[in-house]
């Protein structure tokens, strides 16, 4: 049985002559072979995952900057929205069909990505007013057109099952195109991730 790697008698002469020796050898080739097959299937393909857990528009502005550069860059995105970041993708509230915690909990949570607060220096929304007033002096692209290219370049979006049931989030409150799914449709990006963040 050949594997393409000959052994040269001049190079090894003693093997050459031992047919022990050569099949013990194709042997060990052939395990190394499938060792480095097994490893080439367990390395990492051109991915980037976020979880984003944050409400704050500063941290989400960065969750979308990066996401947008990687897929720029011809990364496979996938952004898992969880708890508070759940926030970010709601389009609007209702409060019909929900128990009272959810009821008071969607009331003191944004309706929306345009009403999310910074994390610093908030000052009941001035802070918010303030970054959205300073990107748009400097020509920086709001959080609303991130999320828009974004989803122009392809970054998956998915909505977390279990924090959507929590909170009493209906499907109809998330913005068109959202997917749901739980902690195995992230661990199944990330675990092929080159990066996975948190924010």
């Amino acid at each position: 049985m050949s594997t393409g790697a000959e052994v040269n008698p001049s190079v090894a002469p003693g093997i050459a002559s031992d047919p022990a020796r050569i099949q013990a050898l194709e042997e060990k080739l052939r395990e190394l072979e499938e060792r480095l097959t097994r490893i080439e299937g367990q390395t990492a393909d051109d991915k980037v995952s976020l979880v984003v857990f944050s409400g704050d528009l500063d941290r989400v502005l960065a969750a979308f900057i990066i996401a947008t550069g990687a897929a720029a860059m011809g990364q496979q995105v996938s952004m898992f929205f969880t708890f508070w970041g759940l926030s970010v993708m709601k389009k609007d509230t209702k409060l019909s069909g929900k128990t009272l915690f959810q009821s008071m909990m969607a009331l003191m949570t944004p309706g929306s990505s345009k009403s999310l607060p910074v994390s610093k220096m908030n000052y009941f929304g001035v802070g918010a007013k303030m970054l959205r007033s300073m990107m748009k002096a400097k020509n920086v692209n709001s959080l609303e057109e991130l999320i828009a290219l974004a989803k122009e370049l392809g970054v998956r979006m998915i909505a977390c099952e279990m924090s959507r049931d929590v909170l009493g989030i209906k499907e109809s409150e998330l913005a068109a195109g959202l997917e749901c799914g739980g902690v195995a449709t992230f661990l199944g990006e990330s675990l092929k991730s080159r990066t996975s963040l948190f924010i």
